[in-house]
């Protein structure tokens, strides 16, 4: 190993992932993924997908999982920064309902791993952000389910976020510090709290 830098979150399940890189004058070089550095660091998942995201300053994607399928995702930032969150929806879990967050950018290279039965979303801090990640289950239409990303009950943090919970996941009244108003898709602000949202 020596490869990667594996540090367990808080919340079991979740791990933040290091990779070693290489720079000299020219630039630099990492292995974004090595599945045997992976297995020596305890993680045995085994990916079937890779997607890949472009998004502006103040959008914010999620909270999602998927309800029978549910997707472990290994996912980095290749530019740009967001702030990345995870919500435990494990009902037998001890940190059922707890979040954590953790900003991932094309400088510090950081990647997240999020096991299987957590809410997932993100909110982009820079101008752009293209987003990367790797799935353990193929998306199945369909099965997709939400959970508001405003819910008190959570209290999530955003960084550099202003706004007021007006009682729904609505983007209205809300903008980032710069003044950039936050942009969410229509299907993201109908999501419900968390106490009528599906558990694992």
């Amino acid at each position: 190993m020596g490869q990667i830098k594996v540090s367990k979150c808080p919340i079991e399940g979740l791990y933040v992932i290091e990779p070693a890189v290489h720079g000299d004058s020219r630039g630099y070089f990492m292995e974004t993924y090595n599945q045997k550095d992976m297995e020596e660091a305890g993680l045995n998942m085994k990916f079937v997908q890779d997607n890949q995201s472009c998004s502006t300053k103040g959008v914010l994607r999620g909270l999602h999982f998927q309800k029978e399928f549910p997707q472990g995702k290994l996912v980095r930032v290749i530019k740009g920064t967001v702030f990345d969150v995870a919500v435990d929806l494990r009902s037998g879990s001890e940190t059922y309902g707890k979040w954590f967050g953790i900003e991932l950018s094309e400088e510090n290279k950081k990647q997240f791993y999020i096991s299987e039965g957590f809410a997932h979303g993100f909110l982009v801090l820079s101008d752009v952000a293209e987003f990367c990640y790797k799935v353990t289950d193929f998306y199945h239409p369909g099965d997709e389910g939400g959970l508001a990303w405003n819910d008190p009950k959570i209290g999530i943090t955003w960084p550099q976020l202003k706004g007021e919970y007006q009682g729904t996941a609505s983007a209205e009244g809300y903008t980032l510090e710069d003044g950039t108003a936050l942009n969410l898709s229509d299907k993201d602000q109908k999501w419900a709290p968390l106490k009528d949202t599906f558990k694992f």
